[in-house]
């Protein structure tokens, strides 16, 4: 996010940025800004009628939005980038993702469209993740950093088996949320909440997909 990008925020409306950046909603609640019901007002306005300054806040939201960085091409320099860009970054946005969940499900129980289980598909993937997470950071990828042993292939098995689980479980929450798909009358909270779900999606895709077919196939006959 350009510093022009960052100052233009305090002008959009709460509600608008809660839909548009993803772990904007923690950023409001730390605050205590209505980004909901009181979703209307620009952040400058509800900055101002909370008595806070804008300045941190907008800080914070920018911090959200890290300029892109181009993947390294040495082991190394590819296992740092996937610890910054997705490992850290899954950790941030999982736990308020699934609270958002939880909130609409809590809601918007009689409405037709409720992604009903969504939390605790979101609990459980967090809890999986965070698992596999784990093994890349203390045994595969030490083991890679090492420059790798006959023995390699076996934790790469695994952590390819549970890449294919995840997958199953991005399916799961597309049949869930009818492909992210929001009602017309859709509140602030549910539509941040699926912005949100659109870029885990496509983060843990990509993230995936960096290691299934440019890193392993390096450790691999």
């Amino acid at each position: 996010m350009t510093q022009a990008e960052a100052q233009s925020l305090v002008s959009r409306s709460l509600g608008e940025i809660a839909a548009s950046l993803p772990g904007a909603t923690a950023v409001f609640r730390r605050h205590k800004l209505d980004f909901c019901c009181g979703g209307s007002e620009s952040l400058e306005q509800a900055a101002t009628h909370k008595g806070i300054a804008v300045a941190p806040v907008v800080a914070e939201l920018a911090a959200l939005a890290p300029e892109p960085s181009g993947m390294p091409e040495s082991v190394d320099g590819m296992i740092q980038h996937i610890l910054e860009r997705y490992h850290r970054v899954h950790r941030q946005e999982l736990p308020e993702l699934r609270a958002l969940a939880k909130r609409v499900e809590a809601v918007h129980a009689d409405h037709p469209g409720v992604p009903k289980g969504l939390g605790d598909l979101l609990t459980r993937m967090h809890g999986e993740m965070e698992s596999h997470m784990q093994k890349e950071e203390q045994i595969l990828f030490p083991m890679m950093l090492a420059g790798g042993n006959p023995m390699i292939v076996h934790p790469i098995g695994v952590m390819r088996h549970e890449h294919d689980s995840h997958g199953e479980e991005l399916d799961a929450l597309a049949k869930l949320t009818n492909d992210l798909t929001l009602p017309a009358e859709a509140c602030n909270t549910w539509r941040a909440l699926y912005a949100g779900l659109s870029k885990f999606r496509d983060d843990l895709t990509e993230h995936i997909h960096i290691e299934n077919n440019i890193l392993f196939p390096k450790f691999e006959g």
